[in-house]
């Protein structure tokens, strides 16, 4: 009985933080103003659903997050929609077998990453406003790095051709942008995360993470 009702609450939390990735996703309220760029925030559900309820939610959110990347890139595409979504593929079954990877693998590993690295920093010394902090800014830099680590090594001629760059050029815009967008949205997951985390670590028990 206890184990039902264990699961039915783990189900029940994952299920919130998943709706919450859809709402970010699907609004305004997903891209926090920053002074040169927008944060993006919606992996931010994924590190503390993982944080709250264990890798394996941690990577079921990051599912919801990639599918949703999926949707949203292939009804309102742009220039690199063919990166996110099989269904805007320019080479076929290769390209659209690559674009699932970036779009939904990379999400999975953000709350993977964060649900391990928590477990983890939880049987240190490490406070748990550190720990928060220290799984916010990995799982933010997670979901930028392997995103555009996986377009450089993947799509490099498409997104030369979509950015209207030399093949060379690419590297420099790639990193360009995990130092533009990628280091402002890690350092808004970690406030966000510890600030958050902190709060519902209060109310969450132990029981209810996920082995």
């Amino acid at each position: 009985m206890k184990n039902r009702r264990k699961d039915a609450k783990w189900m029940a939390g994952v299920a919130m933080m998943a709706a919450i990735v859809v709402l970010l996703a699907n609004t305004p309220l997903g891209m926090i103003p920053l002074v040169v760029t927008k944060a993006t925030t919606v992996h931010i559900p994924v590190i503390l659903g993982a944080i709250l309820f264990g890798p394996l939610a941690g990577g079921i959110l990051g599912g919801v997050f990639g599918i949703c990347s999926v949707i949203i890139n292939t009804f309102t595409p742009a220039l690199t929609s063919f990166a996110f979504s099989p269904f805007m593929s320019t080479t076929g079954l290769p390209g659209a077998i690559k674009a699932l990877w970036v779009a939904v693998g990379c999400r999975i590993l953000i709350g993977v990453v964060a649900g391990w690295l928590w477990k983890a920093l939880s049987h240190t010394r490490v406070n748990s406003w550190t720990a928060l902090s220290i799984v916010g800014f990995t799982g933010s830099m997670v979901n930028t790095v392997t995103v555009m680590g996986s377009i450089f090594l993947l799509f490099t001629q498409q997104y030369a051709q979509a950015k209207e760059v030399a093949l060379e050029a690419v590297s420099g815009l790639i990193l360009t942008t995990v130092v533009v967008n990628g280091i402002p949205e890690a350092i808004v997951a970690t406030v966000l995360v510890a600030v958050i985390g902190k709060n519902l670590l209060r109310f969450a028990k132990p029981r209810l993470q996920a082995a």
